[in-house]
C-alpha cells in the first residue's frame, strides 16, 4: 500500500539503508546459525578504507581490551554486545552513509544516564591520545 504521500518503500529509505537493512537480516541469520561474530566484525573493519578504518581498528582495540563486549555486526557496522547479546555501542563509517564524519555511538543498554541529559553518539574525525582516554572511560561506564 503507497503512504497518503505517495512515496513507497523504495523512495522512503535510501540505498545506504536499504543494505544496512540486508546486512542485519544477513547477521541476524548468522547468528543462529552460530557464525564466527567477531571474524564478522573484524572482516566488517577490514573491508572500510582509510580514516574510517583507521579509527574503527582503534575503537576495536579500546573496547576488546578495556571491556567484556563482544565484537559483532550490526547492519553492517562494528559493534560490541553485553551478554545478553544486544548491542551497547557501535562504529559507523563516515563513508557508510556519505558524511564527514564517523560515528561512535551507544545503544540504549548503555549504562551512560547522567541526570535527564546525555549524549548517545560522538562525531569521530581522528582519535587523539586524550580521545581515547574519555572514550575508554565512557565505555567503562556504558558496561557498568
Amino acid at each position: 500500500m503507497t503512504p497518503p504521500n505517495g512515496d513507497t518503500v523504495s523512495d522512503t529509505f535510501s540505498k545506504e539503508e536499504k543494505a544496512a537493512m540486508r546486512a542485519a537480516a544477513a547477521e541476524a541469520k548468522a547468528a543462529k546459525a552460530g557464525a564466527d561474530l567477531e571474524a564478522a566484525c573484524l572482516a566488517a573493519i577490514a573491508e572500510l578504507s582509510g580514516t574510517d578504518k583507521e579509527l574503527a581498528e582503534t575503537f576495536h582495540q579500546l573496547v576488546t581490551t578495556h571491556t567484556s563486549l563482544a565484537a559483532k555486526t550490526w547492519y553492517g557496522m562494528p559493534a560490541y554486545a553485553n551478554n545478553d547479546g544486544k548491542v551497547v555501542t557501535f562504529f559507523q563509517s563516515a563513508a557508510k552513509f556519505k558524511v564527514r564524519y564517523a560515528t561512535i555511538g551507544f545503544q540504549p543498554d548503555a549504562k551512560l544516564d547522567e541526570g535527564t541529559f546525555w549524549p548517545t553518539s560522538f562525531a569521530v574525525t581522528q582519535l587523539t591520545a586524550a580521545d581515547q582516554k574519555q572514550l575508554v572511560e565512557l565505555l567503562k561506564r556504558a558496561v557498568g
